[in-house]
């Protein structure tokens, strides 16, 4: 699984959720987005990116949607 996909891809639906206005729904709207479409490997693959440091690309607000929804995902 190429992980700087995952993490290209990650960033750019962070964009999308970054433009509403609450905050804390946008990241919601971000976890939610991964959890409900991407399959379980990639959801893996990107959470194990960020546990190993691998995530340098990975924009703040998407790490911060991640930490914050991290249950959802795993």
């Amino acid at each position: 699984m190429d992980v700087q996909n995952l993490i290209k891809m990650a960033n750019q639906i962070g964009t999308f959720f970054e433009s509403m206005p609450d905050k804390k729904e946008a990241q919601e709207g971000v976890a939610n987005h991964i959890q409900k479409f991407w399959d379980p490997r990639m959801r893996k693959a990107f959470l194990g990116a960020i546990d190993s440091n691998q995530d340098k690309a990975l924009s703040d607000f998407v790490r911060e949607a991640v930490s914050s929804h991290r249950v959802h995902l795993s």
